[in-house]
């Protein structure tokens, strides 16, 4: 394992590592967290405030993202005889999944859809006038999606202790990416499916490879590129839930034993990476974290199995760690029991429910803070899903009306045109 970069500081002893993203909800996965990714992802060949596009393929009318454009890469060893490359986006894992690369292509389409739909109601504003806007709602509706729609499904019960409804921004609020949150949200990996479902137009297996191993698709942008787009993953993916976290089975041997195999030649294993990950950036043990976040510090096999509700899990924990104080943060998150209504156990809804808290209320651009956007702008943002997003940037007609829920098709799928696009002549200067 190759350790996290750390930064070198003159004040303090501790190696601390260094977040090359920027920590706030602002679609940096879609423009980059620095300003050389930022002006390298633009159109500079006009000025219409788009991102750059990819100049190859199409997908059925749609736009991908633009190639890497470095030679031979990870992407193109997956299918020599293809040589397809990676996609750049502004995070540079969106090549490592489909499902990574479906959702950044959506939002390069839906940047440049309502670039474009700016440009006509304000034909005077100049190019970079209608990329920053752009980027300004692109922002807010992902801020909008991730608080609203997907949040209050992730800590249930817990939603409204660690992440109580916004006020306004505070400025001594620190938003700033905890160490600890970087091990917590890994939580997502216990989410993930053993295989890649796709569907095609009327949601009938697609052909010729409806289901695929996960391990067969990661860094496979050739999949993409010359199986059919991004509609056919992201149909698999609306009518397939999620994997549920259980206790008898945390996550899937596509990830704890095959992780990247072509890349690598061998396959590694995820969970591992998690636990070492953890110690490589010296975070103290599971109790410390029940501590900080005001829940009681198990001593012994019994008081941990009354926390986990688990005897057999206690035990072997135990047997492995000796005390709970020892326990991994990451292993002792994911083996808890979830919360109510919720998809993670108590100690992770604290934690991450706290990162939310400070990235919202420490950000002086959250889409809700009153001085960012006009009332009936904001009311506008909050009337986006990621269907209707889904809906304008693709081919595909029926969708569910709330696509982070276990729906089931057709029931639950309704006509995209029921849903309401984000009211522009709103900014209409």
């Amino acid at each position: 394992m190759i350790r996290t970069a750390s930064v070198c500081s003159l004040t303090s002893p501790v190696r601390e590592q260094i977040n090359g993203l920027t920590s706030f909800i602002d679609g940096s996965q879609v423009y980059g967290s620095d300003q050389n990714l930022a002006t390298l992802l633009r159109n500079k060949t006009n000025q219409l405030g788009l991102l750059a596009i990819n100049q190859n393929f199409t997908d059925n009318g749609f736009s991908y993202m633009p190639f890497s454009g470095n030679g031979p890469d990870l992407c193109s060893r997956t299918n020599p005889t293809l040589g397809v490359p990676c996609f750049v986006a502004g995070d540079s894992r969106s090549n490592e999944q489909p499902m990574l690369t479906t959702f950044h292509t959506l939002f390069l389409r839906e940047h440049n859809r309502i670039a474009t739909q700016l440009r006509k109601l304000n034909p005077r504003w100049s190019g970079e006038t209608l990329y920053q806007e752009t980027r300004k709602i692109i922002g807010a509706v992902l801020q909008k999606i991730t608080y609203t729609d997907w949040l209050p499904l992730l800590l249930g019960n817990e939603m409204s202790k660690v992440l109580p409804p916004y006020t306004s921004y505070d400025e001594d609020e620190d938003p700033r990416l905890s160490n600890v949150f970087t091990i917590a949200f890994r939580m997502g990996h216990t989410m993930v499916q053993p295989f890649i479902y796709r569907l095609a137009n009327d949601f009938s297996p697609y052909s010729p490879e409806p289901v695929v191993p996960l391990h067969e698709t990661f860094f496979a942008s050739w999949r993409i590129v010359r199986q059919g787009g991004i509609d056919p993953i992201l149909r698999g993916a609306m009518v397939n839930k999620a994997k549920l976290n259980r206790q008898d089975q945390i996550m899937v041997d596509e990830l704890r034993e095959r992780l990247f195999p072509v890349v690598n030649r061998i396959g590694r294993d995820l969970a591992s990476f998690n636990i070492q990950r953890g110690r490589d950036h010296g975070l103290p043990g599971y109790n410390a974290w029940r501590r900080y976040c005001g829940l009681s510090a198990p001593r012994n096999v019994d008081e941990l199995a009354a926390v986990l509700n688990n005897q057999e899990v206690a035990k072997k924990l135990i047997n492995l760690y000796g005390t709970p104080e020892n326990i991994d943060i990451w292993v002792g998150g994911v083996s808890e029991p979830l919360v109510p209504k919720g998809r993670t156990g108590q100690l992770l809804s604290c934690l991450i429910g706290d990162q939310f808290r400070r990235a919202r209320d420490g950000d002086r651009f959250f889409y809700e803070n009153s001085s960012v956007f006009s009332v009936k702008q904001r009311k506008s943002i909050e009337a986006v899903t990621l269907a209707h997003i889904i809906c304008a940037n693709t081919k595909i007609k029926r969708v569910p009306r709330n696509v982070f829920l276990g729906n089931e098709f057709p029931e639950d799928f309704i006509e995209c045109s029921r849903f309401p696009a984000i009211d522009l002549s709103l900014w209409k200067a």
